[in-house]
C-alpha cells in the first residue's frame, strides 16, 4: 500500500512533496530559530524537532468532527424514559444546527440490555427498545438529507448470552462445532471446579462462568472479558469471520457511513489462555488514570522504542497481533463500496506508536485517541501527547484524533478539575476523593474543548458536553444499572454518571427528554441551567462556544491545518499556530499577556491582552 504521509526531521521549509501517485504532502521544518523568550508577542516559532502535522487526501473523516449519540440518553419519542431512533430524527436538525460531520450511534440492536446494548442479540435487527429497522432506516435518511453521516457501533468483541449462537452451544454440548464459536474451555482443579486460568473481568469478578450441563451436572466453563452475559466469540474460529461479513454488508447495503469498533483490541487472545494480573493502576479497558497520571496500560513499560511490548508485559486478552489480520479483512469489505465508508477503532492501547498498528493503511481509518482523553491538564504533558499522537498517526498515513468525553469515562466537565486520582471505568460518586468546584471545572473543560478543536485532525464530542454537562455523582445507589456496579458489589460506582439522559428544554417534562417525566435515570434539577433552549442564542454560553469553534474551525480549514507552536509564554502556556489561527491555552492559575491581535474565539472572558487561567483563545495570526 503506498504511503502518503512520510514524517522527516530537519528539513528547511514547508515544502510539498509529490508521491509517485500524485498526492501532496507537506512537511514540517526544524529551522533553527530562537525560542522567543523575551517578547511573545512577536509570536515567533519555535524550532521543530519532529513533524507536526501532515494533512494529505480529501476524505471527510479525515477532518470530521463526529457526535457521539448514546440512544437511550439523548431523546425520547414515546414518554417511556428510554431514548430511541424516532427521538434521535426529531432532533437532528440541532446537531446540524451545531455544526458537526457525522453521528456515531451507540449500539441499538436486540439486546437484553444487561449492558446497556452492549450485549447484542441479534446485530441485523433493532430492539423494540429504541424502535424498527424503518425508523433506523428513516433517520438515517434524515440525517444524510442534512448532510450528516452515519456511523453504527459493531461489538465483536461478545455477543449476549441470549443470542442464538450461544443458546445453541449451550445445548450442543462439549467438543461442538457451536462451542468452538465461543471460548469454552475445561476447568481447572480434580473436578473441574476451577476456572480455566485467573483473568477478572473488566467488570469486577473472574472473566469465567461454569455452566450446568444438560444432564445436570458441572460442565466447562466459558469467557467473559466484560459481564457474564457477554461471552467472549473465539475469533480464531473462521466461522465466526464469515459471520461478521455478512453483518457489515447487511448495514453498508443499508447506507450506513461506517462502523465504530468495541473493544477492537481484545478480540484474539495468546495462544494457551496465560494467567495474568494485570498491573494494580490499571483501568479497566487497559487504560490508566483518567486525570493524573496517563499511563495507559501495562504497554507502557515495555521501554522499547518502536512501541513494541513484549508478551509478558501486554495482557494476554488486550492487542494481540491477530486482531490486525481480522481488521485487514474488513476493510476488504467496506472498500467494496462508493462513499468512502469508514472502520473506527476502540483500542485501549498504549503506546501511540502502537495504537497507530489499528489504522495502517490496509486496516482501519481512524483509532480513538485515549492517551489524549487521559492526559492531565498540564502544558508539558499535553504537548508531548499532541506532538505524539502526530507523529505517529502521520507514520502510518492516518490523521490523529481527539476526544475528551464518552460513554465510558467521566465528563471532562468534571474531570478535568478532580484533585483525586480515580481509574477509568470507576466511575465517581459523592464519597469520591476530590470532587472538584463546578466553576472551576467547567470553565477548564470550555478551555480544554477549544484546545482540542483546534488541532489539525478529527474530533469527537460526546453528547451533552456541547452544554457543559458534568457528571452525575449524587445518583441514588437504586437508580444505579451498569454492570460494574453491581459485580463490584457497589466497589466501584461504574459509567452511569456520564449516561444521564441529557436536557433539552427546561421547563419541559424530564426538560425535554421526552413527552413525560420518565427518565432510565434520574435527572438532577441542575440540569434545567443547561438545557438547550436556555443556552442556545445566549451570549457565552457553552452551546454558543461550541457552535463559533466549529464555524470557525471549518472556515480556518483547521483539521487540514499545520501545526507550529510558538514560545515564549512560560511553562503553563500552549501556544501554536494553525494556518492563520494562533491559539493561546493557559493551562495554570497566572495570567499572562498575549499579543493585540483580531480575536476569533475566547473560552472565557478575555479583555483582548491578558489572558487569565484556564482559558483559551484564537486570535487571527
Amino acid at each position: 500500500m503506498p504511503r502518503f504521509w512520510q514524517p522527516v526531521q530537519n528539513i528547511t521549509s514547508f515544502q510539498p512533496l509529490v508521491t509517485e501517485h500524485g498526492r501532496r504532502v507537506f512537511h514540517g521544518e526544524k529551522t533553527g530559530v530562537a525560542a522567543c523568550a523575551a517578547k511573545p508577542q512577536s509570536l515567533h516559532v519555535s524550532g521543530l524537532s519532529r513533524i507536526l502535522a501532515v494533512m494529505t487526501g480529501t476524505e471527510w473523516w479525515r477532518t470530521a468532527v463526529i457526535y457521539q449519540i448514546y440512544p437511550r440518553s439523548f431523546a425520547d419519542s414515546n414518554g417511556d424514559g428510554i431514548g430511541d431512533l424516532r427521538g434521535i430524527t426529531n432532533r437532528l436538525a440541532a446537531l446540524r444546527s451545531l455544526g458537526i460531520d457525522a453521528i456515531w450511534l451507540s449500539p441499538f440492536f436486540t439486546s437484553p440490555q444487561r449492558d446497556a446494548g452492549y450485549d447484542v442479540a441479534d446485530y441485523c435487527d433493532v430492539d423494540p427498545l429504541f424502535g424498527t429497522l424503518d425508523d433506523f432506516d428513516q433517520m438515517q435518511r434524515t440525517a444524510h438529507d442534512l448532510g450528516i453521516r452515519v456511523i453504527v457501533d459493531l461489538v465483536p468483541n461478545h455477543t449476549s448470552s441470549e443470542h442464538p449462537w450461544f443458546q445453541a452451544a449451550l445445548a450442543a454440548g462439549p467438543g461442538s462445532q457451536e462451542r468452538g464459536r465461543y471460548l469454552f474451555r475445561d476447568g481447572e482443579g480434580g473436578n473441574g471446579e476451577l476456572p480455566p486460568n485467573n483473568w477478572e473481568s473488566v467488570f469486577g469478578g473472574r472473566a469465567w462462568t461454569q455452566i450446568t450441563e444438560a444432564d445436570g451436572t458441572p460442565g466447562q466453563w466459558y469467557l467473559h472479558l466484560f459481564d457474564s452475559t457477554q461471552p467472549d466469540l473465539d475469533w480464531e474460529n473462521p466461522w465466526v469471520w464469515e459471520q461478521f461479513r455478512g453483518i457489515l454488508r447487511f448495514w453498508l447495503d443499508r447506507g450506513v457511513d461506517g462502523f465504530r469498533v468495541d473493544v477492537a483490541h481484545g478480540m484474539i487472545k495468546a495462544e494457551g489462555l496465560p494467567d495474568y494480573t494485570p498491573p494494580a493502576e490499571s483501568g479497566s479497558m487497559g487504560g490508566g488514570t483518567a486525570t493524573l497520571e496517563p499511563g495507559i496500560s501495562a504497554d507502557a513499560q515495555s521501554g522499547s522504542d518502536d512501541g513494541d511490548a513484549t508478551e509478558a508485559e501486554t495482557a494476554p486478552y488486550w492487542a494481540q497481533d491477530g486482531v490486525h489480520d481480522i481488521f485487514r479483512d474488513w476493510r476488504v469489505v467496506v472498500d467494496e463500496y462508493e462513499g468512502e465508508r469508514i472502520l473506527a477503532a476502540e483500542a485501549w492501547v498504549d503506546p501511540l506508536g502502537k495504537v497507530a498498528k489499528w489504522v495502517r493503511p490496509d486496516e482501519m481509518h481512524q483509532a480513538f485517541n485515549f492517551a489524549y482523553l487521559e492526559t492531565p491538564w498540564k502544558a508539558d504533558r499535553l504537548r508531548a501527547v499532541i506532538d505524539e499522537s502526530i507523529q505517529a498517526f502521520a507514520a502510518v498515513g492516518a490523521p490523529p484524533t481527539w476526544v475528551l468525553s464518552n460513554h465510558d469515562v467521566v465528563r471532562h466537565a468534571t474531570r478535568l478539575a478532580l484533585t483525586g486520582e480515580h481509574l477509568q471505568g470507576h466511575g465517581i460518586g459523592l464519597d469520591s476523593t476530590g470532587l472538584p468546584d463546578p466553576v472551576v471545572a467547567l470553565r477548564r473543560a470550555r478551555a480544554a474543548t477549544s484546545l482540542m478543536l483546534a488541532l489539525p485532525g478529527s474530533s469527537y464530542i460526546y453528547q451533552g458536553e456541547e452544554l457543559g454537562l458534568p457528571e452525575v455523582t449524587d445518583l441514588p445507589d437504586s437508580a444505579r444499572q451498569d454492570p460494574t456496579w453491581f459485580r463490584t458489589q457497589g466497589q466501584r460506582y461504574g459509567r452511569d454518571g456520564c449516561r444521564v439522559p441529557i436536557p433539552w428544554e427546561a421547563g419541559a417534562p424530564s426538560y425535554g427528554f421526552g413527552p413525560t417525566d420518565a427518565s432510565w435515570l434520574p435527572q438532577p434539577p441542575e440540569w434545567a441551567k443547561y438545557a438547550r433552549d436556555v443556552e442556545g442564542g445566549a451570549p457565552g454560553s457553552t452551546l454558543e462556544l461550541y457552535k463559533l469553534a466549529l464555524r470557525l474551525r471549518r472556515e480556518h480549514a483547521l483539521g487540514l491545518g499545520l501545526l507550529e507552536w510558538v514560545t515564549g509564554y512560560g511553562d503553563d502556556v500552549l501556544a501554536f499556530r494553525n494556518g492563520d489561527v494562533t491559539v493561546i491555552a493557559n493551562v495554570g492559575k497566572s495570567p499572562v499577556n498575549v499579543p493585540a491581535r483580531a480575536l476569533l474565539l475566547a473560552s472565557d472572558d478575555f479583555d483582548g491582552s491578558t489572558l487569565f487561567g484556564d482559558t483559551t483563545v484564537w486570535l487571527r495570526s
